[in-house]
C-alpha cells in the first residue's frame, strides 16, 4: 500500500479543514496537522533538517501563537458562524480544483531529476546543505512561513473589522 498517497490525502484534507473552518481553533489545529503531515513527508524524503524546522516552527511555534491569539478573540454566535460558513464556501469553492491543477502543472514543470536527493550527505556544513542541496525544501519552508504570516494578517484584519463595527 502506498503510504505516501495516504499522507498526501490527509495533508490535503487538513489544509482544506484549515481554510474552510469558521472556528479559529479548529483552523489552527488543522494548520498544525497539515504541518505534521509535511514534516512526516520531509523525513520520508530524507530531509531531516527541513523536517525539524517544519515541526518546531510551523507545527509548534506558529500553532502556539495562533491559539494564544485566538484566546483574545470574542467567540461568534451560531448565526454568525452559519453566515461565515456560507461566505467561505462560496469564496473557496474552486480551491480543490485549483490545487489539483497546480499539482498537475508542477509535475510537468519540476522534472523528476531535480527532485532526486542524494541518500547519504557527507557534508556537515549546514549552509552548504541548505543553499546547494536542499533548495526545494527551503522554498517549501519559505512558502509555509509566508502562509502563516498571511493567516495572522487575515485574522487581525477580521478582528479589527469586528472591533470597528462596535
Amino acid at each position: 500500500m502506498n503510504y505516501d498517497l495516504i499522507l498526501l490525502v490527509i495533508m490535503m484534507l487538513a489544509a482544506l479543514m484549515t481554510v474552510l473552518s469558521t472556528r479559529l481553533l479548529i483552523a489552527a489545529i488543522g494548520l498544525a496537522l497539515t504541518s505534521v503531515m509535511i514534516t512526516i513527508l520531509m523525513f520520508k524524503l530524507k530531509s531531516p533538517l527541513a523536517g525539524v524546522f517544519e515541526l518546531s516552527i510551523c507545527a509548534g511555534l506558529i500553532t502556539v501563537i495562533f491559539i494564544s491569539t485566538i484566546s483574545f478573540v470574542k467567540p461568534l454566535t451560531d448565526k454568525e458562524i452559519d453566515e461565515r460558513t456560507k461566505q467561505r464556501i462560496k469564496k473557496y469553492l474552486a480551491l480543490p480544483i485549483l490545487l489539483i491543477l497546480i499539482g498537475i502543472i508542477l509535475i510537468f514543470i519540476i522534472k523528476p531529476t531535480t527532485l532526486q536527493i542524494p541518500l547519504a550527505i557527507q557534508e556537515t556544513n549546514v549552509r552548504k546543505i541548505l543553499w546547494d542541496l536542499r533548495q526545494v525544501d527551503l522554498l517549501g519552508q519559505v512558502i509555509i512561513l509566508l502562509v502563516g504570516v498571511f493567516g495572522i494578517v487575515v485574522l487581525f484584519r477580521d478582528v479589527q473589522k469586528e472591533t470597528n463595527k462596535k
